[in-house]
Formats: structure tokens, C-alpha cells, sequence
């Protein structure tokens, strides 16, 4: 017999729909996307630019619904995940699945199709690799970290490839500024939100190793950071508004995280980082596409 609680689940609301792509990633999946497209040398058919941010953000409405489904039942034990429209009861479970599925079945040969082929594979790469690979893996291995940085880094490689058809130096640094950078900003939350973590059976590199060797490890991928992001200028593609920029930020970014190498670090540590590396990565593709755009 079915459930009073369980007949009370809504189907979905077209709130609650949305809320499963997860617009803040998604928005910040387009800005990284496009900072590839405009970087990328030669003349931009607007309808590719159209039609590969488009179905970018199809890819990561996919992935981040199918993770929602994946993971409702975990989501339900942590107080910054418990109030999302499945572990709430807001929604069917199936509606999430069929969502994801279909996004999916969509954007990757349409990307395929509508971009080229090589974006159409990133994008099928990236959907598989966050979906089959990384969502499980959370619950066995802190490694997942590096497995889930792939996934995340790959936009502003299509960005590249959708518009020059190939992959070169250029687009294989930004696929490395995002890769480095997502290790400090996924480490910070996981300082901070280890306990829920830990409750929800999700295994964080500082549960199994300790907060310090967390950030030790935050401090080695910033440092590496640093350089890796000045690489766009000597390679041509970027110009002294980028090449000012990235400095300054990264010299910030350092600022924030170096102090984590204490054995006692600041309580507030891993808040300051999670919020600095947002503003980081904002500021420095804001100045990527401003310098592109200019020409300076």
C-alpha cells in the first residue's frame, strides 16, 4: 500500500526542476566555457558560440541531476544538501533520472553534431566521468578529489576545441588552471563541512588524512597554480590585462591559502579559502575575456 508521506511527493515543481542543474555551477561552467571560446584564435561563428554554451549547460543540467538521484539518500543526512527538492520529498525520484537521461541523450550529439565531434567527446567524457566514475566513488576514496577535477576542468578545454576544431597548448593550460584550482576550493569545503561529510558516509581527504595534511595539500596544488596561470601570456593568447591580473590574483590566492601550513591554522581558514577561490576564478577569467576583447 503506498504511503500518506509517500502520495504527498509532488511529481515537480518547475523551481525545483531548475534547482537540479544546479544554476550556480552551471553559470560558472558557461563563464569558464566561454573564456575558452574567446580565447581561441580566428573568427567565432555565432552559432556555434550559440549552440555550445547551450548544450554545455545541458551536459552539466545532466550530470548534476543524475548526481542528484545518485546521491538522494545522502543528500537527506546533511544539513547543506537535506533541503533539495529529492531528499525533501519535493520530487519523484524518477523525475530527476528521466531528466538527467534525457539532457544527456541530447546535448552530447548535439554538441556532436551542432560543435564538432572532439567537443561532442569532452562533453561525453565529462557527463561519464562525474556521473559513472566520481559520484560513486566519493564513498569509497578521498581520491575521487582528483577524479572529479577532471570533469570540472574540461569546459574551457570545449570552449577551446568548439572553436578551432583541435586541442593545443592554450586550451590544454586552461583544462590545467581549472584542474589545480578545483583542489584547494573542493579541499576548503571539506574542511569546513567534514562532519557532514563524515555522517553522510562520504570519505574527504580530511577524514582520512587530517585537516592539516588537507591543506598542506591545498598549498602544493595553489603553488603549482600560480605559474600554470602566467603560461597564457608567453604562449600569445593572452595579454597584459590577463598577464597583471593573474599575478595580482594569484599572489592573493597564495595569501590565503599559504597560512594553512601552520599546524594550527586560523579557524576561519577554510571559509576564507572556499570564498577566495570563487573570487579568484571569476576575477581571472573576467580579465581573460576583457584582455581578449580589447586586445591589451
Amino acid at each position: 500500500m503506498t504511503t500518506a508521506a509517500h502520495r504527498a511527493v509532488p511529481i515537480a515543481s518547475v523551481r525545483d526542476l531548475v534547482s537540479l542543474a544546479k544554476p550556480r555551477i552551471t553559470l560558472m561552467v558557461l563563464v569558464t566555457t566561454a573564456g575558452g571560446m574567446w580565447l581561441a584564435p580566428g573568427q567565432r561563428s555565432g552559432w556555434v558560440v550559440a549552440i555550445t554554451l547551450f548544450t554545455t549547460a545541458a551536459v552539466v543540467a545532466a550530470a548534476n541531476s543524475l548526481n542528484c538521484y545518485l546521491e538522494r539518500d545522502t543528500d537527506r543526512l546533511m544539513r547543506r544538501t537535506r533541503n533539495r527538492p529529492l531528499p525533501d520529498r519535493r520530487m519523484r525520484p524518477w523525475v530527476a533520472l528521466l531528466t538527467g537521461l534525457g539532457l544527456g541523450a541530447f546535448s552530447v550529439p548535439a554538441l556532436w553534431l551542432g560543435v564538432n565531434p572532439l567537443t561532442g567527446a569532452l562533453g561525453a567524457l565529462a557527463l561519464a566521468s562525474y556521473v559513472v566514475v566520481y559520484t560513486p566513488m566519493k564513498q569509497v576514496s578521498s581520491s575521487a578529489l582528483l577524479v572529479g577535477a577532471l570533469p570540472g576542468a574540461l569546459p574551457p578545454l570545449m570552449g577551446w576545441t568548439a572553436a578551432t576544431g583541435e586541442i593545443a597548448a592554450p586550451g590544454l593550460v586552461l583544462f590545467a588552471i581549472l584542474f589545480l584550482w578545483q583542489i584547494p576550493h573542493s579541499l576548503a569545503i571539506s574542511i569546513f563541512r567534514r562532519e557532514e561529510y563524515e555522517a553522510a558516509g562520504l570519505v574527504v581527504l580530511p577524514s582520512v588524512r587530517g585537516d592539516h595534511y588537507a591543506r598542506v595539500q591545498s598549498a602544493i596544488y595553489t603553488l603549482a597554480l600560480f605559474p600554470v596561470s602566467l603560461m597564457l601570456y608567453p604562449l600569445g593568447v593572452a595579454g597584459p590585462i590577463y598577464l597583471v591580473s593573474a599575478l595580482v590574483l594569484g599572489v592573493g590566492f597564495l595569501a590565503l591559502v599559504l597560512p594553512g601550513l601552520r599546524r594550527e591554522a586560523h579557524p576561519k581558514w577554510s571559509r576564507r579559502v572556499f570564498v577566495g577561490s570563487l573570487v579568484y576564478l571569476t576575477a581571472l577569467f573576467v580579465a581573460l575575456v576583457a584582455g581578449a576583447a580589447t586586445g591589451i
